[in-house]
This record gives structure tokens, C-alpha cells and sequence, in this order.
């Protein structure tokens, strides 16, 4: 499970960078092409939270739809998985979003 080796880095950051105030509210975006589960994300979150000042911090998941653009014909499209096809009916699509994981923000308070 890689989301508990997530979580902890997330949690982490935010302690450092709260600098002993109470984290209130952390938002991450999620490639839904990441392979990162948000509700092991959640779990894993909540857990390596405990005994610090993100104890107790929502934690807020933006999704982020997958998108490829085709390499043939240039058409920009939505994609749940990396073996889709254009409509043109190629199967030559480079992914240009949905594959990353990134830590938009916290709130401390």
C-alpha cells in the first residue's frame, strides 16, 4: 500500500511547514490516473496524522480526470485508463494530465 508512504509525506510536510500551529484543512489533488486510492489515502492520512498538529485535519481529495491527446489526428480527450483509443480509432494517445498527485494547500488556524 504506497498511500501509507503518501500520507506520511503529506503529513510531514505539513507539520514543517505549520510551524506548531494547528492544521485545519489539507487539499490534494489526485490524478485519477495516479494509481492512488483516496480512500486508503484517507485511512492512511488519518493515521500517520495522530499525535501531531494535522491530527484532526480534513482532508480534501480534487479529482483530477485523466487526458490524453492523440498522437495521429492532435484530438484533446477524457481518458479513465491508459489503454482507451481516440475516437479517430487510434491507440496512440499521450497522456497530458491526470497522472500526478499534488499538495494544493493547507489551512492552520
Amino acid at each position: 500500500m504506497h498511500e501509507l508512504g503518501i500520507a506520511n509525506g503529506i503529513v510531514e510536510h505539513c507539520v514543517e511547514r505549520a510551524q506548531g500551529e494547528r492544521v485545519v484543512r489539507v487539499r490534494v489533488e489526485i490524478g485519477r490516473l495516479s494509481g492512488v486510492a483516496p480512500e486508503a489515502l484517507q485511512f492512511c492520512f488519518d493515521v500517520c496524522a495522530k499525535d501531531t498538529v494535522v491530527e484532526g485535519a480534513a482532508l480534501e481529495i480534487i479529482a483530477i480526470q485523466g487526458r490524453a491527446c492523440c498522437c495521429d489526428c492532435g484530438e484533446e480527450f477524457e481518458i479513465g485508463s491508459f489503454i482507451e483509443s481516440c475516437a479517430c480509432g487510434s491507440r496512440n494517445p499521450r497522456v497530458v494530465a491526470g497522472e500526478a498527485l499534488r499538495l494544493k494547500d493547507m489551512e492552520v488556524g
